[in-house]
């Protein structure tokens, strides 16, 4: 069972192109300034089984989307049941661009299963200080956009540059 707060069909703020976005439940950080601190409870949201849930998210899924964004909370509180949606998800579409957002660094969650299946990573916690509203697809200048795939090749995060 997994936990998640709301689906969103359409988004060009979390990720490249137009993603379906779920909003995962569950995030112990308690970071200052915290976007969606409603989140943050290890006990609220929804419960639903995985492929219930890999399910909503393929029905929303249209030729136009580039990929689905999971983000939070924090959806690596629960990375199994991450895993195994996103599993679910590309055995039927193997082809989806899948963003993570994350307030761990690559470096604490390289070894999970499920970044196995992403090809992006947004991580760092937010640092209210360091907020920059100008940064495409973060909210504070720490926070990196990983390229999973190679950063799991080179054995050490890759940092994409999107203007």
């Amino acid at each position: 069972m997994i936990r998640y707060a709301d689906i969103v069909d359409s988004s060009v703020v979390d990720g490249l192109g137009i993603r379906v976005v779920a909003f995962l439940q569950g995030c112990s950080f308690r970071c200052e300034g915290c976007h969606n601190p409603q989140l943050q409870s290890l006990s609220g949201g929804i419960k639903i089984p995985e492929n219930e849930f890999a399910e909503k998210l393929l029905n929303l899924i249209t030729p136009v989307h580039k990929g689905i964004t999971f983000t939070g909370g924090d959806p690596l509180i629960q990375a199994d049941e991450l895993n195994t949606v996103i599993k679910i998800i590309r055995e039927q579409k193997p082809d989806l661009d899948i963003w993570v957002y994350t307030g761990f660094e690559f470096d604490e969650v390289k070894h999970l299963p499920v970044m196995r299946q992403i090809e992006v990573l947004v991580d760092g916690r937010f640092i209210l200080g360091q907020k920059d509203l100008n940064l495409p697809f973060r909210g504070s200048a720490n926070q990196k956009i990983i390229d999973v795939v190679q950063s799991l090749k080179a054995g050490k995060p890759v940092v994409m540059q999107i203007a």
